[in-house]
């Protein structure tokens, strides 16, 4: 994989200095805010987009809430499962950092010393916005747009070839897809039992379960008062 790389002809390299050659152009402070985007906000905007929906959801209180968010628990999940499969791959391809094998790149951070190949952020990023998106489409899109925007700060910040970002995003959408099914037929009872407790419930849906059976009962009482006194 590293062979990749060797050659400046490769459209591989050629586009990474296309994108890189965007951060020589840019003002040093757009490099630094960059530079923070790529490395930490994206990513915690698309967690606080999971906290958002979360929050969205459970104050709806839809039928529908308990398997909804057991959707939203499985977006980190898929993200912390798609990094584990992705360090037996980093190991096996060896695909060194692009600014170790290219001259002329700008770099904006310095001291990465592991290797390339997948991209962790891609990876981290792509799973949890398609676990939202398998949770809730609209939240989902906006996650997405934001992962594909992080993928290519990466290549921008000069750490990582353009396909360590493609090889990111299919694998944290393999992982985040392919065991979707597992994860939800595991997660979905759990919460649903979370769901049922008188303190827990909160997490589901707002008020818990008590305040939700104090509504439904006082109604389901007067309609049978009702009832008995037309029948008097």
């Amino acid at each position: 994989m590293a062979g990749l790389a060797d050659s400046g002809s490769n459209p591989d390299v050629d586009l990474l200095y296309d994108i890189n050659g965007l951060a020589k152009d840019a003002p040093a402070w757009f490099d630094r805010v960059m530079e923070y985007v790529g490395e930490y906000g994206l990513l915690l905007a698309i967690v606080l987009l999971v906290v958002w929906c979360w929050w969205s959801v459970r104050r709806r209180g839809d039928e529908d809430a308990a398997s909804t968010v057991a959707a939203l628990v499985w977006a980190p999940l898929a993200a912390g499962m798609a990094v584990l499969v992705n360090v037996p791959i980093r190991g096996f391809v060896e695909r060194p950092r692009p600014f170790l094998d290219h001259q002329g790149l700008e770099v904006l951070v310095q001291g990465k010393t592991d290797y390339s190949f997948v991209s962790d952020h891609a990876t981290i990023v792509m799973a949890m916005a398609v676990g939202l998106f398998v949770a809730h489409r609209r939240f989902g899109l906006v996650a997405l747009v934001l992962a594909l925007f992080g993928g290519f700060i990466r290549v921008y910040m000069g750490v990582h070839y353009p396909t360590d970002v493609v090889g990111g995003f299919a694998l944290g959408t393999a992982v985040a897809l392919l065991l979707s099914p597992l994860a939800m037929a595991l997660l979905t009872p759990l919460v649903k039992a979370v769901e049922r407790s008188p303190r827990l419930g909160w997490f589901v849906r707002a008020g818990g379960r008590a305040e939700r059976d104090d509504a439904v009962i006082p109604e389901a009482r007067s309609e049978r008062t009702s009832e008995r006194d037309l029948a008097a």
